[in-house]
């Protein structure tokens, strides 16, 4: 699997590459998230089939590339009706001149990040006991819960920006409502369906280095590429209304309004 999992890493960085050269023709960044989501879900998908295929990986890989074509084609579709990504936006601007140069070599730390998460989906294809275990259909069923729970997200936040009325405003309707960031909550939770499907518990070998996929993507959405520059920018363009909506419901975890705005 080593060997496979160095030719995914390349294909990721060959990936993003060409994500940088997208924008740079559409002038858009906001192109470079779907063509991440795609190019992980292509090398998780090659990285499930190649070492051999079985009935565990075979099903690994459907609900890879049911993950990847699910988010990737949400971001194109976003990118391609709407504006740049605040987040790209306000790189753009704080970068200046360099954008270009550093944008570059930030693609590329996201081709390492891509490839250490596909780590879970080929340790997820690669466990040797017979499938399924009821361990796997749990882990079938978390996955199906994810891509479920953050497309209803997207959606009411679709719907809310469609509504001219809500023009200016901040979306805290739905799951809105009790996280500010439900889609990423989602997202998140769809990354335990790798260590259960992976993992043996009455068995201490690598497949219990799966778990650094749910972990290192809750490090990357919550500190790192997604909340704190997301909030940033909602900060800089819905002020006081965006501080409100900070003060009303928690950055990540589910729970309801924790009471009036103080």
């Amino acid at each position: 699997m080593t060997v496979w999992f160095l030719l995914s890493a390349m294909l990721l960085s060959v990936c993003m590459a060409g994500a940088w050269g997208l924008q740079r023709i559409t002038g858009n960044s906001g192109w470079v998230d779907a063509v991440w989501s795609f190019s992980i879900g292509l090398a998780g998908v090659l990285l499930a089939l190649l070492p051999g295929v079985t009935v565990r990986s075979a099903v690994v890989a459907a609900l890879i590339a049911l993950w990847a074509v699910r988010l990737g084609a949400h971001i194109a579709h976003r990118s391609f009706t709407g504006p740049e990504d605040a987040r790209y936006a306000a790189l753009r601007t704080e970068w200046g001149a360099g954008f270009q140069r550093r944008l570059f070599w930030f693609l590329q730390i996201q081709a390492v990040a891509a490839a250490l998460l596909t780590l879970s989906m080929g340790l997820a294809a690669a466990n040797p006991d017979p499938f399924p275990r009821a361990q796997d259909i749990a882990g079938l069923l978390v996955l199906v819960i994810a891509i479920l729970g953050e497309g209803a997200a997207d959606a009411q936040l679709r719907r809310f920006k469609a509504d001219p009325a809500n023009k200016g405003r901040v979306c805290d309707v739905g799951l809105w409502s009790i996280s500010r960031h439900p889609n990423y909550v989602f997202e998140w939770l769809g990354w335990f369906a790798y260590p259960l499907l992976a993992i043996d518990p009455g068995r201490l070998d690598w497949a219990w280095l799966a778990l650094t996929g749910p972990a290192f993507m809750y490090w990357l959405l919550v500190h790192v590429s997604g909340i704190p520059l997301l909030e940033k920018q909602m900060l800089r363009s819905r002020g006081e209304a965006y501080a409100a909506y900070q003060r009303r419901v928690g950055a990540f975890f589910p729970y309801f309004n924790k009471g009036a705005d103080r």
